[in-house]
Order: C-alpha cells, then structure tokens, then sequence
C-alpha cells in the first residue's frame, strides 16, 4: 500500500532535483557568457594549437590501443586538462586502472558487508569506490587554484617593481618565474618558455588561462593584451590590479569564516549515519541485514541514502557563496 506513496515521493523528489540543477546552471552559464563578454580583447584570436600540448602530448607508437580509444574521447580530454590543472603527471589510463582498482576494492566490501544484499550492496561499494580517485584529483585540483590565487597578487607587485626598475615585460616573467615559490613559479616559468619557443603573446597567455582557470588570471591576460594595443603604463595597472586581488580574496575569507558552521554541519550530518552505519556492523552485524532483507527495509534505506545526497547537495549550495 505504500508503494505508490513511495514511488510518487521518489518522483518529486527528482523532479524538484532536476528542475534546481537546471536553474543552476543556467544562470552559471549565463553569468560566465557575461564574463566572458566582458574580458575579450579587440582582435583577441583564439589559438588554434596549444604548444603546451605539443610538448607533453606522449608520441602515439608508445601507447596502447585501449590508451588511444579513452584519450580520444571528449571525457579524456577534460580529465586530461583537470589533471594537467591539478598538477599531477597522470594519463586518462592511469586514473581509469586506479578508479577500476578501488571498485574491485568497494565490490569486496560489498559481498563483506552485504546490506542491500550481495548485487546491489557491491554495486554501490564498488561505484562509490570507483570514484575516490576523480574526487581526489579534483580535490588537489581546488587545493592548488587556491594556492595559485593566493600566490598571484604578489607575483603583480613583482612584475610591477621589475618594470618599474626598467626591465622589459618579458625579462621580468624569466625573473619571476625564477624567484616564485611554486605552483605558480612553474606556470610563469612555462609562460616565458613557449614565449622563448616562438609563440605569439596571446598564444602564450591563453594556454595559461587554460591551465589556470582563474578569474584574476584571465584579468591578468586582459590587461597586458589591452596595454599592448592601446599602451599605458602597465606597472600601475598591475599594481592596482594586485590591490583589487587582495581585496576580493579578503572578502572571500570573511565569507569563507561566516559560512564555517554551515560546512561543518553539513560534513557532520553527512558522516554521521556512515559512522552509525559502521559502528552498528561491528557491533550488532545482523542488525542492518535484518532490516535490509524486508521489503519496506530496503526501501527507507534507499530512501536515506537518497535523502542523504539531496540535503548535502542544498546545504552545500546555500553556502556556497561566489565573491
């Protein structure tokens, strides 16, 4: 007799999930196009061959079949570039045989610890498995933008103190790249070697905006491409670019403070079920089964898992607050 209850309870529930993340990225996306707009340059070109990838691209005969049919997909290449953002030296294939491996793992779990029963408890050991290297490498990717934007004011107030004791721009980004610590010594170290290779000013500033894709980055680009159409003096405009940076990050950490206690909460109401959950197979092991073997059983657990996902998903975006 519930079944239909539950069933149209399920329904509204996605329905509502769906219709929210639809909205969300449409007004994202609408506010990126706007950005967008905002940052494009008179005669700004978009390169068509990244020297970048030319260099790290590893040569077709040492790869498998099975390595070139993933990286020829358009998944591949997104991971790929999440990846080469992230810092790490991975291939497609490397991240698939470890997220294969951890689901063999999970799978394990599953038949050891068979709460939904044997098929679907390993399924959902074996996805959730799956995915701890994507979230890891996406996790190091996060860690090192907010490194990299933490780094880039003072790299402005060094390109600015070098130009202003009358080096050239282009010396001044050799000399930076040497001075700064890393990550983003490497990525001005990069920047002034494809220079050195030949390529254009824009071809060179768009590859590092496609390796750091930061807001203050691509202000970064901006400025010198319209100081190199238009002129001006580009020390001050870094300089006060630089303030602007600090500001904004500055705000971001009181925001950030303001929001701790809804993040700790939501980490809090998200781990403590799995720690129950544990906690009760150690002690009382056939406790969940008993339940996970009736009929409604399976379903309230069904629907906490789901109930679970959905309040973590809107507490993390009520928080969630863009500065």
């Amino acid at each position: 007799m519930l079944t239909p209850f539950i069933i149209s309870f399920l329904v509204l529930f996605i329905v509502i999930m769906v219709a929210a993340t639809l909205g969300t990225k449409y007004w994202d996306n609408k506010r990126k196009k706007q950005v967008s707009s905002m940052l494009k340059t008179a005669g700004e070109k978009e390169p068509e061959v990244s020297i970048s990838n030319l260099l790290m691209e590893p040569s077709e005969d040492n790869r498998s079949w099975m390595e070139r049919f993933i990286e020829g997909l358009d998944f591949a290449q997104k991971l790929q570039a999440q990846m080469q953002q992230a810092g790490l030296d991975w291939s497609p294939m490397k991240l698939l045989i470890m997220s294969v491996m951890c689901s063999v793992i999970g799978i394990v779990a599953g038949i050891k610890f068979p709460i939904l029963g044997f098929g679907v408890s390993s399924l959902v050991f074996g996805v959730a498995t799956a995915s701890i290297p994507y979230f890891y490498v996406r996790r190091v990717r996060a860690s090192r933008l907010n490194k990299l934007e933490e780094q880039f004011p003072e790299a402005l107030e060094f390109l600015a103190r070098s130009m202003r004791a009358g080096h050239a721009f282009t010396i001044s980004l050799e000399m930076l790249g040497e001075e700064l610590p890393e990550p983003l010594g490497q990525e001005f170290r990069t920047l002034f070697n494809e220079q050195n290779l030949g390529a254009a000013l824009e071809v060179a500033l768009a590859n590092l905006c496609n390796r750091v894709p930061l807001l203050d980055v691509r202000f970064f680009s901006s400025s010198v491409l319209l100081q190199k159409q238009t002129g001006g003096n580009l020390a001050e405009i870094l300089t006060r670019l630089a303030d602007v940076i600090r500001e904004r990050f500055r705000l971001k950490g009181q925001v950030k403070a303001a929001s701790a206690h809804g993040r700790l909460t939501a980490t809090i109401l998200m781990l403590m079920p799995i720690g129950t959950m544990f906690a009760l197979l150690v002690v009382s092991p056939g406790y969940l089964q008993g339940m996970a073997k009736d009929t409604d059983g399976k379903w309230m657990i069904a629907f906490a898992i789901i109930g679970q996902v959905i309040g973590n998903y809107f507490i993390r975006r009520i928080i969630k607050i863009k500065v």
